[in-house]
């Protein structure tokens, strides 16, 4: 369920802002963002897994938080990352 290496140096290299960049807000919401889709997927079968559930609630709100933080700060950032990612506002 966790992000392979590869995974998450893909996510981070298609979001981040310059070179260096590892932990912005874009970098942080769209690993998220993979984690919370991988979970989805795991607990279409398995429904009664409620210790990853709760885990997914938790990235879940991490991200909202996350976005609502990048929303209040940075308009345009927010609705752009919300388009490429393509989540709902």
């Amino acid at each position: 369920m966790a992000l392979t290496k590869e995974e998450k140096t893909k996510v981070i290299t298609d979001s981040r802002r310059d070179e260096k960049d590892t932990g912005s807000v874009e970098v942080q919401v769209a690993i998220l963002t993979e984690q919370i889709k991988k979970l989805t997927v795991h607990m279409t079968v398995n429904k009664h897994d409620y210790s990853s559930k709760r885990g997914m609630d938790i990235k879940i709100a991490r991200r909202k938080n996350l976005l609502a933080y990048l929303k209040r700060t940075d308009s345009a950032k927010y609705e752009a990352l919300i388009a490429k990612l393509g989540l709902k506002k």
